[in-house]
Formats: structure tokens, C-alpha cells, sequence
């Protein structure tokens, strides 16, 4: 990033105004939102705006955050400021990455590949999802020389484990992202309401669609059908789940068994709940690429992360979205990079808004920060120019908040850079 990226961001919205153009999206988070939520379907919004249970865990996320309070510093040199993180090896332009968020279809019809292109207008790196709406061999083509990491959901096939991890290399990237937390659906409530599962209807599943072992179990169900349990009834909405099935199972078609058959594989071996710590060896063997484990909360855990040989975690409750009542994010965050102790890189999501909030997170022991949902919401009011303008303007807000606060660097923050507030 230049080293006046917040200030030159600003005064271009400033400029444009005085031509009558607005900015692209809403920029501060409450007009941000609600201009999503106009945006999207009932549906959609309940899949990517909802959390699990009476939503606690993500009213504590924003706790957790908002407990903190930034204390600057004065009469300091802080023209020349460096956003810059190394990670791995590789130096990224700043420390906000975008987050894996699956089925950005409901979101808008640019999906994954909007956010890859305004991830890669920024230089930052971009976890593609393995609940995509674009297979990521299209994502990585889309983003050329650009920066990508893959998020891999352990399904309950080892093959098709195998065969995501093959296909990840192969797309350049630099990282896997091991979810943990979610090996079964949290009750969300807005997505129950509505009664609306995107699998179901094909969406989402693009990962496992494009892959040959996935596509081999999918014929292999067709070959050897199981007797249904009940005769669905047929009505206007199992159409319209039939038509949706086929239309986004790629070479569909009405006649055809598959799609119907993938959307049942897919929700077979989507994840596996008897993972535990002795599998994570099935990986290491299969690919040379860092692991970071996504969803740890305990330090416990995290000092079981490096016994395991693991490369990096991801301080995470899934935004909120698998336990209701959980420890807000930012509240597990100090202690586990306690443990750590720096001896491999922590990183950071749930809860982030803001410029602001990537400073508070760095502060506590994050070495870089993810950002999900707020994308979504650019994507969906503005398409790839909207989710790059809400990235865009997180990472400038965090540019100027570090140099107001009296810091050059973001390798510079520490724990004497926040107080507990109250």
C-alpha cells in the first residue's frame, strides 16, 4: 500500500463528491448493512446477515471488540507508515485478508469471482471458500499472479480430501485453512424461518461439482440408488427445488439423475464430526503447503496446534454462526496468542467492521486480520466494485487510525496500544 493509501482514499471520495458522484457503497457500517439487506432475498439474507441461536455470540463478538479502547500517542514521526505483514514467507500489503464466505451466489451473480478480482485489485490475499459458488480453478484464473489461500471443510471421504488439497496446489495457493467448527450446521434460526438451506437447491456445492471424486461417488449413487424413505409430494416448490438442482449442476438436466444425486453426496460427506487431532498427520502428508487450523477459542488448543506441527490458527467463532452464547472472539484472542508466544502466526476473525477493529485485533497479538461479512455486503450492493470499495475502505480507516494513534508500522502495535475500557 502507498504510504498515504488512507489519506489518498479519503480525498477521492471527497473529489468525486465534489462532481456529484457518491461513494459505491454506504460507507459507515449501519447504512453499509442496510443496504445489503434491500439488496439481497429474504433468503439471503437470512443465509449470510444471521447467527446461530438468539445471535449472543455475535452481539459478544461486537462486545468483545467495543471493550477495547485505542490509546494514541503524540509528537511522533509518522509520515511514512508501512501496512505490510509477512506471512509464510510472503509479504502482503496489509493486514486485512478476505475471509472464505460460501455461496455468494445468494449474494450476486458475480459470487467468488467478484470478490477474487477486488481482492486482487488490492494485493490482498483471498481465502477461496469450499462451499463456492466457482470452482476455484475459474477463481485462480480470474486472479492471475494474485494472492489465494484455500479454506478446506474435512469432508468424511479422505479421497475427496485428498483430491480438494491436489486441486488447491495445482490453483497456486498459498495456504490451506482447515475449518474446524463447523463439522455440523448451527441451529440458525433466519435461515429455519425461511426454511431455506442452499444445498438443497444446488447452490454452493461448485467445489464438489468440479471435482473428479466427487463427481465419481455422485455416479456411483446414480448407479446404485437407495429406495427413498417417503414419496416426496410434488409441489410448486419441489419443482422449482428440482429445476434449481439442475441448473446449477453443471451439463444438467431434467432427464438426469446426477443432480438430484449430487445435492445428496454433497450433504453425506460434507464434514465429519470424528475428526480429531490424529488425522491432521492425512494432511501433512498430502501437501508441503502451511496449515492453519481455523476456529480455535482455548489456548489449550492453540499449544495443541503447535504439538501438532501446525503452521499458523485462525482465532475464530465462525462469526457467530455454530454456538450461541460463545466467548466473544476478541475475548479468547490475548490469551491464546499468549500461548502462542509468537511462534506461529495468529490471525484473527468474527466481528471486524472497521478499520479500527483490524487495529485492536493486531494490538492483542494478531498478525493479520479476516473480513467476511462486510465484503458480502459490498458484493451485494455493487457487485466486485462494491466489495472492493468496503475493503478498501476498512484498510484505509486502519491506515489513518495508526497514524493518528502515533505508529508508523502495524508490526509496531502491542498491548500498551489499547486499554480495557472501563
Amino acid at each position: 500500500m502507498p504510504v498515504s493509501f488512507g489519506r489518498d482514499t479519503q480525498s477521492s471520495i471527497y473529489r468525486d463528491g465534489a462532481t456529484g458522484r457518491a461513494p459505491v457503497v454506504p460507507v459507515g457500517w449501519g447504512d453499509l448493512e442496510r443496504a445489503a439487506k434491500r439488496a439481497m432475498s429474504t433468503a439471503a439474507w437470512a443465509y449470510v446477515a444471521g447467527s446461530s441461536g438468539s445471535e449472543v455470540t455475535a452481539a459478544n463478538n461486537r462486545r468483545a471488540l467495543d471493550r477495547w479502547s485505542i490509546v494514541p500517542r503524540v509528537l511522533r514521526d509518522v509520515s511514512e507508515r508501512d501496512l505490510s505483514v509477512e506471512i509464510f514467507g510472503h509479504r502482503y500489503p496489509s493486514p486485512v485478508i478476505a475471509a472464505p464466505v460460501g455461496v455468494l451466489e445468494l449474494v450476486h451473480r458475480d459470487a467468488d469471482l467478484g470478490i477474487a478480482r477486488a481482492a486482487s485489485s488490492l494485493g490482498i490475499p483471498y481465502v477461496l471458500s469450499s462451499q463456492a459458488s466457482v470452482p476455484m480453478e475459474k477463481v485462480a484464473l480470474a486472479m492471475g499472479g494474485s494472492p489465494r489461500w484455500f479454506q478446506l471443510y474435512w469432508s468424511s471421504s479422505d479421497d475427496l480430501v485428498a483430491s480438494f488439497v491436489e486441486r488447491a496446489e495445482n490453483s497456486d495457493a498459498q495456504a490451506i485453512v482447515v475449518t474446524l467448527d463447523t463439522h455440523m450446521l448451527g441451529w440458525r434460526p433466519r435461515d429455519l424461518d425461511v426454511a431455506y438451506l442452499p444445498f438443497i437447491h444446488g447452490q454452493g456445492i461448485a467445489q464438489y461439482t468440479s471435482d473428479p471424486v466427487f463427481r465419481q461417488l455422485v455416479a456411483e449413487r446414480v448407479a446404485n440408488p437407495a429406495p427413498p424413505a417417503s414419496k416426496p409430494r410434488i409441489t410448486a416448490a419441489t419443482v422449482r427445488t428440482l429445476l434449481d438442482m439442475t441448473r446449477n449442476y453443471p451439463g444438467g438436466t431434467l432427464r438426469s439423475a446426477e443432480p438430484r444425486a449430487a445435492v445428496e453426496t454433497f450433504l453425506d460427506v460434507f464434514s465429519r464430526s470424528s475428526l480429531t487431532w490424529a488425522n491432521l498427520s492425512f494432511l501433512r502428508e498430502r501437501t508441503s503447503l502451511p496449515i492453519l487450523l481455523k476456529g480455535i477459542q482455548h489456548p489449550d488448543d492453540a499449544a495443541l496446534a503447535l504439538d501438532h506441527g501446525i503452521d499458523g490458527i485462525v482465532v475464530s467463532n465462525h462469526a457467530g454462526r455454530q454456538i450461541d452464547g460463545a466467548i466473544g472472539s476478541l475475548d479468547a484472542l490475548p490469551a491464546i496468542a499468549e500461548r502462542v508466544g509468537g511462534r506461529m502466526p495468529v490471525l484473527f476473525d468474527s466481528g471486524v467492521r472497521s478499520g479500527s477493529d483490524v487495529f485492536k485485533a493486531l494490538a492483542l497479538g494478531a498478525t493479520a486480520v479476516l473480513v467476511g461479512r462486510p465484503y458480502a455486503y459490498g458484493l451485494a450492493v455493487a457487485g466486485s466494485a462494491g466489495a472492493e470499495a468496503v475493503l478498501r475502505n476498512i484498510i484505509a480507516e486502519f491506515d489513518l487510525v495508526l497514524g493518528l494513534s502515533g505508529h508508523r508500522s502495524a508490526a509496531e502495535l502491542g498491548i500498551d496500544s489499547v486499554t480495557r475500557a472501563g
